[in-house]
């Protein structure tokens, strides 16, 4: 046993299994290039050695064509402007509703109290179970569209900001009372710049969300969108097409994951590494 314990006390943790630190930033930039790289060089070869048909699997250089295609047509442009145009107002709409009711319902037990219990029946229907419902009620334009994303994304935003409220360390709410602030400065001067980082964090991961409901209303009732551009694309089995919009997509949503992150780093330096 003793011979063990000497021998794991001499042994070093690498520099790529630290756990809880950083690692250096040529690892970091070398694994983030891998995470690209490596799958799209997986892709290629297995489009090149063996006998799977590109309607079924495109190879990479088939997408990149299928994207200048449609780049130059003005489509990809057009669509991508389209759909985000949509998640943006629909999620903006969201978060008005969501920070002050998730602020209020994780302040006050009484709001919580009226309000939680309808709204956890609610989340747990699928958003996309109301289209029918939104189409009836506001036809097949944009405020249908609009309106689904606001409801499968306000519900969500408005708990996960009502949890982060609801874990303040309240010797801090217990402090500011000693100081002599009433209610409202609480709230203002001491929840509200505490539960920041947490709001960006919730809008980060239910942006997701806003994004997939978008390309679902799309396919059901719209006429252009990246949503509309995949069911035309399916249609005519133009799959190197569907491929390039899945593509897009993720760009995107990763595009807006780092400047939501980089929000953070801006406006809440002192709860970012």
């Amino acid at each position: 046993m003793t011979v063990i314990s000497s021998i794991s006390k001499n042994l070093k943790p690498t520099v790529f299994w630290r756990i809880a630190e950083d690692i250096p930033r040529s690892l970091h930039w070398f694994l983030m290039g891998s995470s690209i790289l490596l799958p799209l060089a997986i892709w290629q070869l297995i489009c090149n050695f063996t006998e799977i048909k590109p309607v079924f699997l495109p190879s990479p250089l088939d997408v990149c064509q299928a994207f200048i295609h449609l780049w130059q047509q003005g489509l990809i442009l057009k669509d991508t402007w389209i759909s985000f145009l949509r998640v943006s107002l629909g999620f903006f709409l969201g978060a008005i509703v969501a920070v002050p009711l998730g602020i209020s319902m994780g302040a006050f037990a009484s709001i919580r109290a009226l309000v939680e219990p309808i709204m956890g029946v609610v989340r747990y229907m699928p958003a996309p179970a109301f289209i029918p419902l939104l189409m009836i009620y506001l036809g097949i334009d944009e405020p249908s569209k609009i309106a689904l994303i606001f409801l499968g994304t306000v519900f969500f935003n408005t708990l996960m900001i009502m949890d982060g409220v609801k874990f303040i360390p309240k010797e801090l709410i217990e402090v500011a009372y000693t100081l002599g602030g009433n209610r409202f400065q609480v709230v203002r001067q001491v929840i509200i710049p505490y539960v920041i980082p947490n709001i960006i964090d919730t809008f980060r991961i239910n942006m997701a969300a806003a994004w997939n409901l978008v390309v679902v209303a799309e396919l059901v009732a719209a006429q252009t969108g990246l949503g509309k551009r995949i069911l035309l694309a399916q249609k005519f089995l133009k799959t190197d097409e569907i491929f390039a919009c899945l593509i897009v997509l993720g760009v995107i949503g990763f595009a807006i994951d780092l400047s939501f992150r980089f929000l953070a780093r801006l406006s809440c330096k002192w709860a970012v590494d």
